[in-house]
């Protein structure tokens, strides 16, 4: 018997808040190596660390900040639906509202003309997928993510490339400051705590350096993705495509992910002149290449 993918994708809707409460449990068993077992006491005691003890738990409790509200504005935040009654800017300017069936459109994305999805049966605007878990088309979808159990698309892309960085300062961060205990244990020298405190340094230790290691490799890929102007679906999708209409070049290609407003680049949120002014940020329209935009008219 063949095993079936979309089968599987739609179990995973399963997982829920479990997968949220086990990574609530991470950052727990983090929290508890770094600050409670480890630097807090050496801060309370005057330890000649101390200076070093309270940069590690400024900078701690910041990127921890950082990286929970960027987490749960992705779990939060929908990705991107299509409005209901959906219908490219052509027809609506020709005032034309007749229902078009699927024969009218072609699923070529390539050729610029609008796509049709039989199992939700409305319009694809362009960039917009069929989401197997989710059961709904998301919008510039990048991939749906079991860690935020939530897909990812045009409205919380950013607010998971900022969850992808805080979790790899943090854990690095983590991996760093709770190294020189880590060696300890491979000494022959007395080393202070209880059995379950020791456990959870090793611990702590082990997971945050897998996970600074996994997501350093993700989050590369996703540079590499925004600098394209693409997804990793459209990844794919580029192999059988000679240009990629959408690529403005590697400025205006940040801006359709992040906005123009620095202030806000790091943060999860937009400007308000941003949402006004820059449609892709709303996930319905998108501007092409020049030179291809040029070719259509």
């Amino acid at each position: 018997m063949a095993w079936n993918v979309f089968k599987f994708c739609t179990s995973l809707r399963g997982l829920g808040s479990i997968v949220i409460l086990l990574v609530l449990g991470v950052v727990g068993v983090t929290y508890y190596a770094v600050v409670i077992n480890n630097y807090w006491p050496g801060l309370e005691a005057g330890e000649p660390e101390t200076l070093l003890s309270l940069a590690v738990l400024i900078l701690f409790h910041c990127l921890l900040a950082m990286l929970l509200w960027s987490y749960f504005s992705v779990v939060f935040t929908e990705p991107g639906i299509v409005p209901p009654n959906w219908r490219p800017k052509g027809d609506e300017e020709k005032g034309d509202t007749d229902q078009l069936t699927s024969t009218e459109f072609s699923a070529d994305v390539e050729n610029g003309r609008i796509r049709f999805c039989r199992k939700c049966n409305q319009l694809k605007p362009p960039r917009c997928h069929h989401c197997s878990v989710c059961g709904k088309c998301v919008l510039k979808m990048d991939h749906h993510c079991v860690w935020v159990v939530n897909c990812v698309g045009a409205l919380n892309y950013k607010y998971f490339l900022l969850f992808l960085f805080y979790t790899f300062l943090e854990t690095s961060l983590v991996t760093l400051s709770l190294l020189p205990h880590f060696i300890l244990f491979f000494t022959d020298d007395d080393i202070p705590g209880t059995p379950g405190t020791l456990a959870t340094t090793f611990l702590a230790f082990v997971l945050n350096l897998a996970f600074s290691l996994s997501v350093l490799g993700i989050l590369i890929m996703h540079i590499s993705l925004v600098a394209a102007n693409t997804t990793t679906i459209e990844a794919y999708e580029k192999k059988i495509t000679p240009r990629w209409r959408y690529d403005l070049g590697r400025k205006r290609n940040f801006e359709q992910v992040f906005g123009t407003d620095k202030r806000y680049w790091f943060i999860p949120a937009y400007s308000e002149e941003d949402l006004r002014w820059i449609p892709a940020l709303h996930g319905l329209e998108y501007p092409l290449k020049p030179d291809l935009d040029a070719q259509e008219l």
